[in-house]
């Protein structure tokens, strides 16, 4: 029976930490008196088991937190310094947190930094690179007794070169020398441009504004547009309140900052004139010839007027070259105002009081046509008053009656003797003929048209009725006298006036330019363009890349 040869066996493992000069990760030590005989691959159950896991969980914590490729690297560079073998970036930074060292620290990040250029400003020459390593590096240690890996340079297949250590010294600092070059080269950058875009046009404008501008008075006034109020009218809910007059203060803002007060200025006082000196400065003087328009702009820059609803003021400042001028210009542009405002209410107050006077005058002229109606009348008849002359013909009547009573009853006397005296008789009866007649008479003047102007009766008709229409017309001659008055109280409450607070007076120092204040707003306005220009133009540079 044939038996087969014993060979000797022999087992290769890796120690915990691989050594520093075997580039291909082999390990060439003697096993260790901890060896499980399970390789890289713990007994389970074991200690060294339960620590691989728990640090595999701590790996993958540490994977969920979303760390950057910078952070990493940071974090395998310090983990080297402190003489740690992390098997990958997450290793590290779970053996420095074991260690209570945070790795995100920016403390710990400079220190770094600073410890690795100091090495290399010291001895540039002597300075370890880590991404070239050593011959001596290259070479595997042999352990004898140990099978070893013999390198064939025609066999082996090529693979792709894996920096085993970090980044070079001189490679941090021309990535530093990189950003500080950068850096100055925008701050270079943007400090031209602020002084082209914004230093330089705001000391343009302090030129202008201190040594070129020509200097200009100012003349502030305040007035108010008052109503004109009757004690015993009713002012309504907005009457005595700044609401009342509203409408009749923004009509004057607006006249006085209108194209007519302007050329009524100019013709009466010579604006355009005043301001086409030579010697002022070009952008304050009015070329000789401009349009109106031109003239127009001008004439709004230096007249400024407010209007303060809450209060109901109207606040003026009008600027001139002088300061005589420019009160002469202030108190002209009140008349203005005060003469537009009373122009307002003149149509309406002037319509009221037409149509309350024509109907006076109408109710007047009838009255006196009724007067003279009832004179005619009196004239034609010789009657001055029918009801007087009625009764006094009626009384005559009367008297007679009662004599041709007494005459009858005297003639009844006469006859009823049995010898009457017929002369007496005669005469009684004569006496009763001629009353009767005379009562007939008298009778026939009261009713009976006898003469050319008619009966009593009617020429009494007729004055009745004219002295009923001369009543009729004064009663309403009366009433529209009542109306006329009435309109003319209204027409006045309708006046509007200006009222001035405070009165134009002419400065003695001049107002404008205001230096610090103008160069001040004008550094503030190209400062706010630029920065608007700046992020237009980043936003647009964004889209694009993208």
């Amino acid at each position: 029976m044939t038996t087969n040869p014993k060979a000797p066996k022999f087992r290769i493992r890796r120690n915990s930490a691989q050594p520093s000069g075997a580039p291909d990760g082999r390990s060439t030590a003697l096993p260790s008196s901890q060896e499980d005989g399970f390789g890289d691959n713990a007994f389970p159950g074991s200690a060294k088991a339960v620590a691989d896991a728990n640090a595999e969980s701590k790996i993958a914590e540490i994977r969920r937190e979303g760390l950057t490729g910078r952070q990493l690297r940071m974090a395998r560079r310090l983990a080297q310094k402190h003489g740690l073998s992390p098997s990958s970036d997450f290793d590290a930074v779970r053996l420095l947190r074991d260690q209570g060292i945070d790795p995100f620290d920016r403390q710990n990040m400079i220190e770094l930094v600073h410890a690795k250029d100091s090495a290399a400003k010291a001895d540039p020459d002597r300075a370890p690179k880590p991404d070239a390593p050593t011959e001596a590096a290259r070479k595997p240690k042999i352990k004898a007794g140990l099978p070893q890996t013999i390198e064939q340079p025609d066999r082996n297949l090529p693979s792709p070169h894996v920096q085993s250590g970090p980044m070079g010294t001189h490679d941090i600092e021309r990535i530093q020398r990189d950003i500080m070059r950068r850096r100055r080269q925008k701050l270079l950058f943007l400090c031209a441009r602020l002084g082209v875009f914004v230093l330089l046009p705001t000391l343009a404008c302090f030129y202008y504004f201190a040594f070129v501008a020509t200097p200009s008075y100012a003349t502030k006034s305040e007035f108010i547009v008052q109503q004109a109020e009757v004690a015993a009218s009713g002012a309504g809910l907005l009457g005595g309140t700044s609401l009342a007059t509203s409408q009749d203060s923004i009509l004057v803002q607006d006249y006085l900052t209108s194209r007519g007060a302007m050329q009524r200025l100019d013709q009466e006082y010579g604006y355009r004139e005043h301001f086409s000196d030579p010697s002022i400065d070009g952008l304050q003087r009015i070329a000789v010839g401009s349009s109106n328009e031109n003239l127009y702009k001008h004439y709004k820059a230096n007249v400024q007027v407010g209007y303060d609803p809450t209060e109901g003021v109207l606040r003026m400042e009008v600027s001139a070259l002088n300061p005589d001028m420019s009160r002469v210009f202030s108190e002209a542009l009140i008349s203005y105002a005060e003469e537009r405002v009373d122009q307002v209410t003149e149509r309406k107050r002037a319509d009221q009081m037409r149509g309350a006077n024509q109907s006076f005058e109408n109710a007047e002229q009838k009255m006196v046509e009724a007067q003279e109606k009832v004179l005619t009348l009196q004239e034609q008849v010789g009657v001055l008053d029918p009801a007087s002359e009625t009764t006094a013909l009626m009384g005559q009547v009367t008297t007679l009656e009662t004599q041709l009573t007494e005459k009858r009853l005297q003639l009844s006397q006469l006859l009823d003797n049995a010898r009457p005296n017929q002369a007496r008789v005669a005469g009684v009866e004569g006496d009763i003929e001629r009353l009767e007649v005379l009562i007939a008479e008298l009778r026939s003047q009261l009713t009976q048209e006898g003469s050319s102007q008619g009966s009593l009766a009617s020429i009494s008709s007729r004055l009745r009725m004219a002295e009923v229409d001369l009543e009729t017309r004064t009663m309403m001659m009366q009433e529209s006298l009542q109306q006329l008055e009435a309109a003319r109280i209204e027409a006045n409450r309708q006046v509007r006036f200006l009222s001035v607070g405070v009165m134009p007076v002419a400065p003695d120092e001049p107002t404008y330019p205001r230096v610090f204040e103008n160069t001040l707003i004008a550094f503030l306005i190209f400062g706010a363009i630029y920065l608007l220009a700046s992020v237009t133009a980043a936003i647009l540079r964004e889209q694009v890349s993208s």
